[in-house]
């Protein structure tokens, strides 16, 4: 039997390109002319947006047999998800500005409610998969919500074929696949409680993840359309913050502390099999079968460990490219959203492709800051009472609806998600559960500490 593999791409130019951006636009357009649909569940009501449908009709496109979707189709899609976050990202930090007196006042609540997010997974989902038995992979998968970040300091520490490391690429797998669509509806419920101050959830919806964040987002402003400008800063500055100090916080004490947790609850479990094991009158050193099962185990953890890697290879597009496909786009949903074309959309996206090719610019330059982080910090400062140049770039960039760009994200990151889909069988059913209550333990956590730090608990 042959084992060659189909050779991969590495780049794409217009033949790859064109025909997914084709594809994502049909979807986009549909579903913002679909809309909105409210769902009344009784305890509270979910409301699921056009970024949701788009997702869900990407991953059907993606996954459908009649006319597959190529792998490297899909890799085009994701590759251009990566920079749709830019354009998103340049989108909120117009709302930064604005909102910064307000932030000065949160200032503390900003700074304390990042415990939840930082270590909310360990408080919560850690126990959760000791008592599902995930074994040492429990360490990896719950002392964050692990993203890309995650995978070098498991890796260093523990080693790419360790079960700390399936449990990262397992965590991974399941954000990726329902991370968007369960903090949506779950921002949703609690923001339709009506009991926590919107500043509170907007600090909560910065997970550290940019899908997530403006999937839960969406929720809040849905609940609260009078604070828009104030949630969607305060969120985009949240996020920020979470994914610049997750690096440090993971390294010297999330991760630590992850495995010292992980010790204390299994200590038990261990001291059982001792004794077990003195009882049967084995030696205190691992048997022959023990070193057998835990090579058979590195095996199979080496395997998933290339799965994952092959699926999410990155794909170089060109930056003129995947930026004027991204225009298109973006114009065309953020125009049926605003029920009809403007040529303030086209300027709202022209200040945003400026501030994105200025930032790409400095942190090449710099090599040590990412382009997210000038996009945040220019943004901010451009659209502020402070530059003298604020009210028109505002009144050009507000008239792009956030929500479009999230549409067109989502859309793009649906369509990528079919290659994907296969590693589902390799994560196991323990890691829904588990991923679920990391989710909703960094959202909710941080949501609280926010609302008591803030001073605004009815």
């Amino acid at each position: 039997m042959s084992t060659a593999k189909t050779a991969r791409t590495d780049t794409a130019g217009t033949r790859l390109t064109i025909p997914i951006a084709a594809l994502a636009f049909v979807i986009a357009l549909t579903v913002q002319f679909i809309g909105q649909a409210k769902i009344d569940l009784g305890i509270g009501a979910i409301i699921i947006f056009p970024m949701v449908w788009g997702l869900i009709l990407g991953l059907l496109v993606s996954v459908q047999k009649f006319k597959p979707l190529g792998i490297d189709l899909q890799r085009v899609a994701a590759a251009l998800v990566g920079v749709a976050v830019l354009l998103l990202v340049a989108r909120l930090a117009f709302n930064i500005g604005p909102s910064l007196p307000t932030m000065l006042k949160a200032g503390p609540a900003l700074l304390l409610q990042e415990v939840g997010h930082l270590l909310g997974t360990i408080v919560l989902a850690l126990p959760l998969a000791v008592l599902l038995r995930m074994g040492k992979a429990t360490v990896g998968a719950t002392f964050s919500l692990d993203r890309e970040p995650s995978f070098a300091m498991v890796s260093e520490k523990y080693g790419p074929d360790s079960d700390q490391y399936r449990g990262v690429l397992a965590m991974y797998v399941f954000g990726t696949l329902f991370g968007a669509v369960f903090i949506t509806l779950l921002t949703s419920l609690v923001a339709n409680w009506k009991i926590f101050d919107p500043l509170a959830l907007a600090m909560g919806a910065g997970v550290g993840s940019g899908s997530m964040m403006a999937a839960s987002v969406a929720s809040i402003t849905a609940a609260y359309p009078g604070d828009q400008e104030a949630v969607l800063g305060m969120a985009a500055v949240s996020n920020l913050i979470t994914t610049v100090l997750g690096v440090y916080v993971g390294i010297y004490i999330a991760l630590p502390l992850a495995d010292k947790f992980y010790r204390a609850l299994t200590r038990k479990q261990e001291t059982r099999q001792a004794v077990a094991a003195g009882a049967a009158g084995t030696t205190a050193g691992p048997s022959a079968a023990d070193l057998e099962r835990e090579a058979a185990q590195a095996e199979e953890n080496r395997l998933f460990r290339e799965r994952v890697a092959e699926s999410s290879a990155a794909i170089k597009l060109p930056l003129w490219l995947s930026l004027s496909v991204l225009t298109v786009l973006g114009i065309g949903t953020a125009s049926v959203a605003a029920k009809g074309f403007s040529l303030s959309i086209v300027g709202g996206y022209a200040v945003m492709l400026a501030l994105v090719l200025v930032s790409i610019v400095l942190a090449k330059l710099t090599r040590k800051i990412s382009a997210i982080v000038f996009i945040t910090t220019i943004g901010a400062y451009i659209s502020s009472p402070w530059f003298f140049g604020a009210e028109p770039l505002n009144a050009a960039v507000k008239t792009v609806d956030f929500l479009s760009i999230a549409t067109v994200m989502l859309t793009l990151a649906g369509l990528s998600l079919g290659k994907d889909i296969p590693l589902l069988k390799n994560i196991g059913w323990k890691i829904i559960p588990v991923g679920l209550v990391a989710i909703t333990a960094s959202f909710l956590l941080s949501t609280v500490i926010a609302e008591f730090a803030l001073g605004l608990w009815h």
